[in-house]
């Protein structure tokens, strides 16, 4: 197609055939659920030394003793080194810059009290991957954490751009950094793009990779969508679909409908229709039932 020169379009040659078939996804305690648990001396002044950092700036609505606990497993695990400051709030999750093993990584916080905790068993129901989830808070939360990462792990095996996710435990999740010493990469509708038509055609190509391989982001628009080193990348794939969830038809024209109506204010002449035939001309894998 020619259009993954100036977006960095990953080659579909160089990525791995996408695996793991829907596996069931384990809410259950984890070690951090036994570490909140047993509190031991240890435990107890890490998270003395994390309540008392400026630049974590930590919530109470955001860290009960179980999140402090799946913190210092990560970090015990070396997944983590030391912590920075937010790269953003939400309703249902905080991010955190922070170092990892010899890089920068972001830590993902969900809250287990979200506010949307509702929208999230909408997204949940109907996935095969999570039949049988109990209708506890904590329990879709966790589920949604270890769904993000499932998600990014078939996104990049299909050779779709997205962060690179590194560990999950309990509801907090470590990815790749996608930034710079400036800061976080910038949301598509924040920069100003110099050649709309390929970073179409790239998105499009993205999107119907994430279809071909039996996903549908379910939330994508120009800000879910961010510019990194001449890459687009996709983040916030916590709420991605198996293409078999009931509303999957309803997610992905939303995703067709906002990804046109952005690059149609750009100046382009592309409609929702004309995306969502590119995008589902190619069957899901049946393997993938």
């Amino acid at each position: 197609m020619g259009q993954g020169t100036e977006y960095g379009l990953v080659d579909l040659e160089e990525v791995d055939t996408p695996g793991d078939e829907w596996e069931e996804i384990d809410v259950s305690d984890t070690e951090a659920d036994k570490i909140a648990r047993k509190r031991d001396r240890e435990f107890e002044q890490f998270e003395e030394r994390i309540k008392d950092a400026d630049q974590f700036k930590v919530e109470q609505s955001v860290f009960d003793d179980a999140t402090f606990a799946a913190l210092y497993k990560l970090v015990q695990d070396g997944y983590v080194e030391a912590f920075g400051g937010p790269l953003s709030t939400g309703k249902e999750a905080n991010v955190y810059h922070a170092l990892g093993d010899d890089r920068e990584v972001a830590v993902k916080v969900y809250r287990i009290n979200a506010s949307n905790f509702r929208q999230m068993r909408d997204y949940l129901e109907g996935d095969p991957r999570f039949e049988g989830l109990g209708g506890k808070k904590k329990d879709v939360v966790l589920a949604w954490t270890k769904k993000e990462l499932a998600n990014l792990r078939r996104a990049r095996n299909a050779g779709v751009r997205v962060p690179e996710p590194i560990a999950a435990e309990r509801n907090v999740l470590v990815m790749e950094y996608i930034g710079n010493e400036d800061g976080r990469a910038k949301r598509l509708g924040e920069v100003q793009i110099e050649n709309p038509q390929t970073a179409y055609e790239v998105m499009r190509e993205y999107m119907r990779r994430l279809y071909s391989a039996g996903l549908i982001h379910g939330d994508l628009s120009e800000y879910n969508i961010v510019f990194d080193e001449g890459q687009l990348v996709l983040i916030d794939l916590g709420q991605a679909v198996t293409v078999h969830h009931p509303n999957s038809r309803d997610f992905l024209e939303r995703d067709c409908r906002n990804v046109a109506s952005f690059f149609s204010r750009q100046g382009l002449d592309v409609t929702e229709e004309d995306l969502l035939e590119f995008v589902t001309s190619p069957e899901p894998d049946p393997s993938r039932d």
